[in-house]
């Protein structure tokens, strides 16, 4: 069973995990692809919380990303599913069926239509209200030497966080 949680109660856990890593997933159509994000941020504008999610445009993910209204991000913070979270951190969806190579199963969202990871302690249910391509121009040049050698940007996902739900405890 899942519990609705506030951000506020869960935001240590969220951030400590999305350095282990975490599944990005989205719905588009009939489409659905997970990838692994380490990156990300927790925050609170527009009178919202939100979650912003960065995916590379060379990305399967981004095709869907593109074309959807939500994403979700699915959380194991018991040190769970590493081998699931390795494999789509290095597998692209359009190559392979990632949900059946790592034997993922998908739990309907509450409020959005993209759906979440089964097996996972914290997720993230999140509606996508903006959106917007890095600029390479106003990027720290150390930091495009570091992470964008080869010209393979970010394009920034702001989703409101419009639940929260936690594993309860047995």
């Amino acid at each position: 069973m899942y519990k609705n949680v506030s951000i506020e109660d869960v935001a240590g856990k969220l951030v400590e995990q999305l350095k282990k890593g975490a599944f990005l997933t989205v719905k588009s159509g009939d489409r659905v692809n997970t990838m692994t994000i380490a990156w990300g941020t927790l925050g609170y504008m527009w009178q919202k919380y939100v979650f912003m999610a960065m995916v590379r445009q060379s990305r399967y993910t981004f095709e869907l990303m593109e074309n959807a209204a939500s994403f979700t991000v699915s959380l194991p913070l018991k040190g769970q599913l590493k081998e699931a979270l390795s494999f789509c951190g290095t597998k692209s969806g359009r190559d392979v069926d990632k949900f059946e190579e790592c034997g993922l199963s998908l739990l309907p969202a509450e409020k959005v239509e993209t759906p979440v990871i089964d097996g996972c302690d914290l997720y993230l249910e999140c509606k996508i209200i903006y959106k917007s391509p890095m600029h390479p121009e106003q990027l720290h040049e150390q930091t495009k030497r570091l992470f964008y050698g080869n010209d393979d940007y970010h394009v920034l996902y702001f989703g409101e966080i419009v639940a929260a739900r936690m594993k309860e405890e047995a």
